[in-house]
C-alpha cells in the first residue's frame, strides 16, 4: 500500500535540484515523478543557483543534476549549506565534491584505484613507467576534463603535461591514475543504493562501457556521452561497496543514494573509482522498480522532517 504524505504546512514540497543546462532534469530523473505523484508527493524542479528560489518553502531539497557546480564549487557548497532540507546533506556534498576524499577511503583499507595529487603550482614529473594513465581534476563532474595519456607515445606525453599545468593555472588539483585496463573489456560497474526505513539498501547495478578514448583537448558539453547496460552484481563487488559505504563520514543513514563505482583492478578484483554521493547519475531506467525505489527513498526522508 502507498502512504501519502502531508507537511505540517499542508501538501508536502519536494524539489529536485538541477542546473540551468538541464531546466527539465535529465531524462533519467524524470521516471520518479510519476512515482512520487502517486505517494502525493509533487515535486517540483528548480535549478540550484536560482536567486527567486524560496529553498526554506521545501520539505526536502533532492539534490540530482546541479552538473555545472564543478568551476564554482566554493558557491555551491556556501548554497549546499544554506539549504537545511538538503539531501545528500551539506556535509557530504562539502566531502564528496573534492575527489581527494579517496585518500582517506584509502587509508581506511577500502581498495582504491592508486591516485597521486598534484597541487597548483607544484611541480609534476611524469612517471618513470611508460603505460597508460588518466589525468582529471580532483572537483568535477561527467567526466569534464578528464584525458587518457599513452605516454610511451611523445606527443601524449606533452598533453599529459600540458593538460597538468591547464588545471595548475587555473588553481585546481590534478589527479595521477594508472589506466585500468579492464575497462575496456569489463566496462565499469556502478552499484546503486537508495534509501530505506533502515538505512541504504541495494537497488541495481548497471555496466558503463569505456569513455576515455585520448587525451583532453578541451571542453566537450557538460557530460560525456555513456554507454549504460543493466548489469548483475557480483558478490565480491557488494563487499567493496559496502566497505566503502562503512566508511563514509556520518554514516549512511544520513544518504538518500549513493553510487560505488568500481573497476577491476590488475588481479581482477574490483577497486573503487569514484564514490558519488552528490550528483550521481542513478540509471533508474534500467532496473525494474528503480523509479519507485527511489521514490520510496524520498518518502522515507520526508517522512523524517514532516
Amino acid at each position: 500500500m502507498t502512504t501519502h504524505y502531508k507537511s505540517t504546512r499542508g501538501e508536502p514540497r519536494v524539489a529536485l535540484v538541477t542546473c540551468a543546462d538541464l531546466v527539465d532534469l535529465d531524462p533519467d530523473d524524470r521516471l520518479v515523478l510519476a512515482p512520487l505523484a502517486a505517494r502525493g508527493i509533487p515535486a517540483e524542479i528548480a535549478v540550484w543557483d536560482d536567486p527567486d528560489v524560496d529553498w526554506s518553502s521545501y520539505d526536502l531539497v533532492v539534490l540530482r543534476s546541479p552538473w555545472d557546480y564543478a568551476l564554482r564549487r566554493d558557491e555551491f557548497v556556501a548554497w549546499a549549506a544554506s539549504v537545511a532540507a538538503l539531501v545528500n546533506p551539506a556535509d557530504v556534498v562539502r566531502w564528496n565534491t573534492d575527489k581527494r576524499y579517496l585518500a582517506e577511503l584509502s587509508a581506511t583499507g577500502v581498495p582504491t584505484v592508486p591516485t597521486s595529487w598534484v597541487e597548483p603550482g607544484e611541480s609534476w614529473q611524469l612517471p618513470a613507467e611508460t603505460g597508460e594513465y588518466v589525468l582529471k581534476p580532483a572537483i568535477s563532474a561527467g567526466s569534464q576534463d578528464t584525458g587518457r595519456y599513452d605516454l610511451a607515445d611523445p606527443e601524449h606525453r606533452d598533453l599529459a603535461v600540458a593538460h597538468v599545468r591547464r588545471l595548475s593555472d587555473a588553481g585546481r588539483v590534478a589527479m595521477v591514475q594508472p589506466y585500468l585496463r579492464a575497462v575496456d573489456t569489463e566496462g565499469e560497474t556502478a552499484l546503486l543504493f537508495l534509501a530505506g526505513p533502515d538505512g541504504l539498501t541495494f537497488s541495481h547495478a548497471i555496466r558503463k562501457g569505456p569513455m576515455l578514448t585520448g587525451p583532453d583537448l578541451g571542453p566537450d558539453g557538460l557530460y560525456k556521452a555513456e554507454e549504460i547496460a543493466a548489469r548483475t552484481a557480483r558478490p565480491e563487488q557488494l563487499a567493496v561497496a559496502e566497505k566503502t559505504l562503512a566508511a563514509v563520514p556520518g554514516g549512511t543513514r544520513q544518504l538518500l543514494y549513493a553510487r560505488v563505482d568500481l573497476i577491476p583492478g590488475p588481479d581482477g578484483e574490483p577497486v573503487l573509482v569514484e564514490l558519488e554521493l552528490t550528483e550521481p547519475s542513478l540509471f533508474i531506467g534500467y532496473a525494474d522498480g528503480a523509479p519507485d525505489r527511489l521514490a520510496a527513498a524520498i518518502a522515507t526522508h520526508l517522512a523524517r522532517r514532516t
